[in-house]
């Protein structure tokens, strides 16, 4: 699948890995095999941004994956985001769609608002904001009919 189909039809709070289709190098090649991560790995889809102009700069779309987090003792101290513009070379698929009744919560509303995390439930999302303090956050449910929707429109096949 392609970085723009990725962005046209992947829900936010999908799970989506991303490879450049070269095999990967063995374990003693550390350097090799660190480039080899970089361009083949996995993340959750946590915001989509449309393209923009700024005077005579033409920016493309692009969306940002959550790779991972790293920390100690229940403290991250660094977040591993890769953003993607969407004339990216790589190759995408998906690995897992968010599921109906799972609620996503943004940092904040708008166009602008990006993913923090993805509950299996309201009860399990208004749990985790007690112990994360986002002021601004917004939940949003994944509803029955937004995966029924990516069946019909055919968009379920990774």
């Amino acid at each position: 699948m392609s970085a723009s189909l990725i962005f046209d039809l992947v829900p936010i709070g999908a799970t989506v890995a991303w490879s450049d289709a070269t095999p990967r190098p063995p374990e003693r090649f550390r350097k090799k095999l660190a480039s080899w991560k970089t361009r083949n790995s996995q993340g959750r889809l946590i915001r989509k941004e449309d393209a923009r102009i700024r005077g005579s700069y033409a920016a493309p779309a692009y969306f940002t994956l959550h790779e991972g987090d790293f920390g100690a003792n229940g403290v991250i101290t660094i977040r591993v985001h890769r953003t993607f513009s969407i004339d990216s070379d790589l190759t995408f698929t998906v690995i897992e769609r968010p599921k109906p009744g799972s609620v996503r919560i943004f940092d904040r509303a708008g166009e602008h608002a990006e993913l923090v995390h993805l509950a299996a439930d309201r009860q399990a999302a208004e749990a985790w904001l007690t112990r994360h303090g986002y002021p601004h956050a917004v939940l949003d449910e994944v509803t029955a009919d937004e995966v029924a929707a990516d069946h019909v429109e055919g968009r379920a096949a990774a």
